[in-house]
């Protein structure tokens, strides 16, 4: 069976390979796609070489890492969290930022507290909190914030924020600070996929436009069973302040703990529901790049043009199979309304196995992280690459 990497599957921290890297350009849409549209000109803040806001990198060559991947390549290489020269109360302000956009109630209300434990201003977390105007806060704070916004609020990163971001942060500490917001938009999909709780006795600080459901162990206090770690047979305690911030039984780590990873995966699901759950993600985010080459890849491992369009245009799931028609309509509640139902959740966990299902969000949160770097920095598709997506 050929290798799931080959379309970018990651269910970890590796580095993402973009789907349908080698597929030859120009490849033909199916006849629902919108075959009249074309990408023209470039941006101006845009450069030729890389297709995106930052020059082509010297990996930038045949079969180096391309889109988001490359993208990460002009980070700092630090640990972002603790390592940054801006300092922690505004890595914390860009977490904070990107758990109250995908309204992540579990990461917004651990972040609140680490945030103000390292000396960020409860009034600028008010801000946040209450989506209110950004007059009065510091240029740094005004630009994180506002980038967030357009990021996961437009899906657009517009080149007045994009220049004063890169001219504040410069273009290492910028990229750092996305890709640090990018790997908290994974793990707000996985928590809220799995409807993490804080666990009893802990504060709630984010108010929601909906109410959680109830549909949770009591012991982890989420969808999923409580499977003992390696810290707690250890018998040592997390610091709230810590590096290790979510108590132990909860939080993105116990979720990852139920997965099987790739090869699971591989044998278990058929590939186009693989690239189906990427076609989910990729058009609640409006991410033209991830869509396009996934498609083709789709298409290309048998994935249904009418299945496609469906997602394409957001259309009805009757009369689709059972495992797409769930697929869809997890991944748009997951991504377009920031909670997950508990009819549709044990849907999904009827048709997959929770194993299969904590893999398939993996997949998906993955896909939200890289989202999140192809829009911040515009990357645009490989030169001479009809776009698939019908855009907003």
């Amino acid at each position: 069976m050929r290798a799931l990497t080959r379309i970018g599957i990651v269910l970890s921290c590796a580095v993402l390979v973009p789907p349908a890297a080698h597929l030859p350009l120009g490849a033909a849409a199916h006849p629902g796609a919108s075959s009249a549209q074309t990408e023209g000109p470039l941006p101006e803040d845009v450069y030729p070489d890389s297709r995106n806001r930052l020059p082509g990198h010297a990996t930038n060559s045949p079969g180096g890492p391309i889109g988001a991947a490359a993208i990460r390549l002009y980070g700092s290489g630090v640990n972002v969290r603790w390592e940054s020269p801006l300092g922690r109360p505004l890595t914390e302000l860009a977490i904070l930022t990107t758990a109250r956009e995908h309204d992540q109630p579990y990461e917004w209300s651990l972040h609140e507290m680490e945030a103000v434990a390292v000396g960020l201003d409860p009034a600028v977390i008010d801000v946040v909190r209450h989506r209110r105007p950004l007059t009065g806060l510091g240029n740094a704070e005004a630009v994180i914030i506002q980038a967030g916004r357009e990021i996961f609020g437009r899906h657009h990163l517009s080149s007045d924020t994009y220049r004063r971001a890169v001219t504040l942060l410069g273009a290492s500490t910028l990229v750092d600070v996305v890709d640090l917001m990018a790997r908290y938009a994974g793990t707000a999909a996985r928590l809220t996929a799995f409807n993490q709780h804080m666990p009893a006795g802990w504060p709630q600080f984010l108010p929601l436009p909906f109410a959680l459901s109830n549909d949770i162990d009591p012991d982890s206090r989420s969808r999923l069973p409580l499977l003992r770690g390696p810290a707690e047979r250890r018998g040592t305690t997390p610091s709230l302040y810590g590096r290790t911030l979510s108590p132990e039984g909860t939080g993105p780590g116990h979720i990852r703990r139920h997965g099987a990873g790739l090869a699971s995966l591989e044998a278990n699901v058929a590939r186009p529901l693989v690239h189906l759950a990427i076609l989910v993600t990729a058009r609640e985010y409006d991410v033209q790049y991830d869509w396009t080459l996934t498609e083709l890849a789709a298409l290309e491992d048998g994935l249904r043009p009418a299945v496609i369009d469906i997602v394409r245009h957001r259309g009805p799931v009757m009369g689709l199979a059972d495992r797409e028609a769930a697929l869809i309509t997890f991944g748009r509640e997951l991504f377009g309304m920031h909670t997950v139902s508990a009819e549709t959740y044990a849907n999904a966990v009827r048709l997959f196995g929770k194993t299969n299902l904590v893999d398939l969000v993996g997949v998906m949160a993955q896909h939200a992280a890289d989202a999140t770097l192809l829009i911040a920095f515009d990357q645009h598709l490989p030169a001479g690459q009809q776009p698939l997506l019908t855009q907003p």
